[in-house]
């Protein structure tokens, strides 16, 4: 059978009666396929226990991650030199803060990065607001197999200030997040013919439980009071969320994947030998699933605050001394000293990630000019919750301009956030505690 050009608005649909739009496919033609940097996508690193700011009587300005310089002629520190390469392609911000942080916990920083909610809830069992990837992912999930992908160097959501997870639903509950690169890379990308039909007898079971848990759950809540009922209502949230992302998946079973290369994954890390491993085989991930326009929404939290987890124990695993946590807190010249080093260590990986995302190609542009790259921490120094470090890579082609480092004063980190919305082409006028962009040229919107 001889398929002839399809065109970009073409759409699937399913024996339910559901339409599904395409991805941008070959048999589009070219021009479809040099269009296809309408796919923009946003990626979200975030480090625990804020970065290096050596104290003055060290003598140490070299290792401060910020440049010592602003505008465009500024000169990388020694924690930051790893990224030198990709000058044209990133910004360090400084100056941002979560005005809400300064109402809450110091410890909750993670809890709070992407979502900018004030730490004491008042709703019966509530906690946080929506974090952006998941703002992004309910206007992109229409295009992807999956709608956000959620990882960590901890599996699961943690507890209340030690999170292990950044992302949080449209109710403001925690998303478990994933750290297992085999098991991620198996649901992405391995699927074959032979498997197809018990993939979908899988997924329909899974629906009709669902379903039918939320046809029982919805009559018992008629029957409870207000506080219970908030508490359902939560509950029921995050079962159609479920649902929906088990109906989606339904749906893109007849979709072949872009044809990629594998076969450079590392799944035989040693954490306790060389973290940079694990790191890179995540990152190597993302990259992949990006290329393959598998998803466009990413968290990826790389420590884990106050000490929780094995992340804490990477920068003695590198040949450095002491844990991440109590390198945060040194004051001593070698402590300060350590710390920076490790800063350099995620400096390392962050360019890794940057490398991967500039080699692929999106059409005839980098994938990297049509994906967002925050990288930042919830606070500056530990427990000091304004001057948030964050550094923004890529979207040359969304509006992005480069090669800066700008300075705010006291500036809403929503801001930012705001400001990626817009470059997204996601059409809300607020995030947060956010009704303006930032400005100072660093976002130009078409």
């Amino acid at each position: 059978m001889t398929i002839k050009n399809i065109s970009r608005r073409s759409f699937l649909k399913s024996s339910m009666g559901l339409a599904l739009a395409l991805p941008c496919l070959e048999i589009m033609g070219a021009k479809a396929v040099e269009n296809s940097a309408a796919a923009r996508r946003f990626c979200a690193l975030y480090t625990a226990n804020g970065m290096s700011f050596p104290l003055a009587k060290h003598n140490l300005p070299q290792w401060s991650w910020y440049p010592q310089q602003l505008g465009a002629n500024y000169e990388f520190g020694e924690s930051t030199k790893p990224l030198a390469p990709h000058r044209n392609d990133i910004t360090f911000l400084g100056g941002l803060e979560h005005p809400n942080a300064a109402k809450s916990d110091p410890h909750i920083c993670s809890d709070m990065w992407l979502t900018g909610a004030p730490l004491h809830d008042p709703r019966p069992g509530g906690y946080n607001t929506v974090s952006i990837d998941q703002i992004i992912a309910q206007h992109t999930k229409q295009f992807c197999r999956v709608p956000s992908l959620v990882m960590s160097i901890d599996a699961g959501v943690g507890y209340q200030s030690r999170t292990s997870t950044l992302s949080y639903n449209m109710a403001g509950n925690p998303i478990p997040a994933e750290n297992n690169p085999r098991h991620i890379f198996n649901r992405l990308f391995l699927s074959n013919d032979d498997s197809q039909q018990q993939q979908r007898e899988l997924l329909r079971s899974k629906t009709k439980v669902v379903d039918a848990v939320l046809e029982n759950s919805r009559k018992f809540n008629q029957s409870l009071g207000q506080v219970d009922k908030a508490k359902m209502d939560l509950y029921l949230t995050s079962l159609s969320e479920i649902e929906d992302r088990l109906i989606t998946s339904e749906k893109w079973l007849d979709i072949p994947l872009k044809k990629q290369d594998y076969s450079n994954l590392n799944f035989d890390y040693d954490l306790e030998k060389n973290p940079a491993d694990f790191y890179q085989v995540m990152f190597d991930i993302i990259a992949l699933a990006f290329d393959a326009d598998i998803t466009r929404s990413v968290s990826f939290l790389l420590n884990r605050e106050d000490g929780m987890g094995i992340s804490d124990t990477f920068p003695q695993r590198i040949g450095l001394r002491g844990g991440h946590h109590g390198l945060s807190h040194a004051k001593d010249k070698n402590g300060q000293l350590n710390f920076a080093k490790y800063d350099k260590f995620l400096s390392t990986q962050v360019a890794y990630f940057l490398d991967k995302l500039a080699s692929y190609k999106d059409g005839s542009q980098r994938l990297l000019d049509n994906s967002i790259v925050m990288y930042g921490s919830g606070c500056s120094e530990t427990h000091v919750t304004n001057n948030l470090p964050l550094l923004l890579a890529g979207g040359a082609n969304m509006g992005l301009q480069h090669g800066r480092h700008i300075r705010a004063e006291k500036e809403a980190l929503s801001n930012i956030y705001l400001s990626i919305l817009k470059s997204m082409k996601i059409p809300e006028s607020s995030f947060a505690d956010s009704h303006k962009a930032f400005e100072q040229g660093l976002f130009k919107f078409s």
